[in-house]
């Protein structure tokens, strides 16, 4: 299978808007009734009484919104072979209905595995905005993917 993103087109420093998506009130209740079911995010009257003063969102919203920017953008066309986790995720500010979110990744790292001649190792940086260029979340992951080199071979 041929994929239009390989490890070798991963270039540190390199920064892509991801995309952009505007969360309505139901949608962040509908996930969270779900997955977080805390009730700052699902109940509005007791929402409006907490630290926060209304609905937000689950920042595991916010990571999931992101993933799926991610995928639309460039994963789904790379070679990826999956990821082994992310790291220091952080929840800045907090998602409310009607705030749009931002999301971009910038690669820090890159480098050929020491064990899998045919896959390379990338580290990323993502980071949601909302509306008001506010930084609402950012998280670092790991991803693996092919090498266009070893599939030619």
């Amino acid at each position: 299978m041929t994929f239009k993103y390989y490890w070798e087109d991963f270039k540190v420093g390199d920064r892509m808007v991801l995309g952009t998506k505007t969360l309505t009130e139901d949608e962040i209740i509908g996930f969270a009734s779900e997955f977080d079911p805390q009730v700052f995010h699902v109940n509005k009257e007791l929402a409006e009484k907490s630290y926060f003063g209304g609905i937000i969102a689950s920042g595991w919203h916010t990571c999931g919104i992101a993933m799926r920017l991610m995928c639309d953008a460039y994963l789904l066309e790379s070679a990826s072979i999956g990821s082994p986790g992310v790291d220091n995720i952080r929840w800045l500010k907090p998602v409310r209905p009607g705030d749009t979110l931002r999301v971009e990744r910038v690669f820090l790292e890159s480098r050929p595995s020491s064990s899998k001649f045919d896959i390379g190792i990338v580290k990323s940086r993502w980071e949601a905005f909302n509306q008001h260029n506010e930084m609402v979340m950012s998280m670092e992951g790991i991803g693996m993917f092919k090498r266009r080199e070893a599939v030619q071979l």
